[in-house]
């Protein structure tokens, strides 16, 4: 049986991970909606849904994606490629159907929904079927250089914004031309990011943010921090302004 309206894919934004900096209007959506996804790794509850839980009604449906993959396989490699669209597939096709009988579906997301995370890999699956509309986040960069108290572009810096999964001489070029720079992905890619500052002359400017916003929280000068496995949540900062400010 069909329903007489289709359910809104509802793609909410949930900041950097202070649950206090959750928008009015995304508190408002996790409130009502029938069916609340987000996508976790295996055996955990699942950063987004630990954030979302303060603003969660007691009837929410919970609907849980766990990776398939996370970080044991390179993500360039087939396996990893094939396991994780098939992964996609599969949460889309879910969630559609929660749509189709008429129940609207918040997905969760860390940080903005459009800025990197899952919740795209959904929105090009299910845009062209059903209604989807997309609440805003805080950043998870935005929160973290506000943790590390670094002002991150002056006047006409031009902030580039880089995934630390990139090769050492490409991070390299884009850093020993950025005015301010945001690096992601860190992980594994620690040692390698720091190599890339290093041949770009930027070294000393870094700044290593983890878990910005939320419990443990650290704020360290790159330069201080050994090469070693960080978590998730980590980002590296290199703040503009330099020769810029008018003191």
């Amino acid at each position: 049986m069909t329903a007489d309206r289709s359910g809104t894919l509802y793609g909410v934004g949930l900041g950097p991970g202070d649950p206090e900096l959750v928008t009015l209007k995304a508190a408002r959506v996790l409130s009502t909606a029938a069916i609340v996804a987000h996508f976790r790794k295996k055996g955990r509850p699942g950063h987004a849904w630990t954030i979302a839980g303060p603003h969660l009604n007691g009837n929410t449906i919970e609907a849980a994606f766990e990776y398939p993959v996370t970080t044991e396989i390179d993500f360039r490699e087939d396996g990893y490629i094939d396991a994780i669209r098939d992964f996609y597939e599969v949460s889309a096709c879910t969630i559609m159907r929660h749509l189709a009988e008429g129940r609207d579906v918040a997905l969760l997301c860390e940080g903005d929904p459009f800025f990197y995370g899952s919740f795209l890999h959904m929105y090009d699956r299910i845009r062209n079927a059903h209604p989807v509309k997309v609440i805003p986040g805080i950043t998870g960069m935005s929160g973290c250089w506000t943790a590390a108290a670094a002002p991150i572009t002056y006047g006409d810096d031009v902030l580039t914004v880089l995934p630390g999964t990139l090769d050492r001489a490409a991070l390299a070029a884009h850093l020993g031309r950025a005015d301010a720079a945001v690096i992601m992905k860190v992980g594994h890619n620690l040692a390698k990011i720091k190599q890339a500052l290093a041949d770009a002359g930027r070294s000393a400017d870094a700044i290593y943010v983890e878990r910005g916003t939320m419990q443990g929280e650290r704020v360290v000068p790159l330069a201080e921090l050994e090469d070693c496995a960080v978590p998730y949540f980590s980002i590296i900062l290199l703040p503009g302004g330099r020769g810029r400010r008018i003191a």
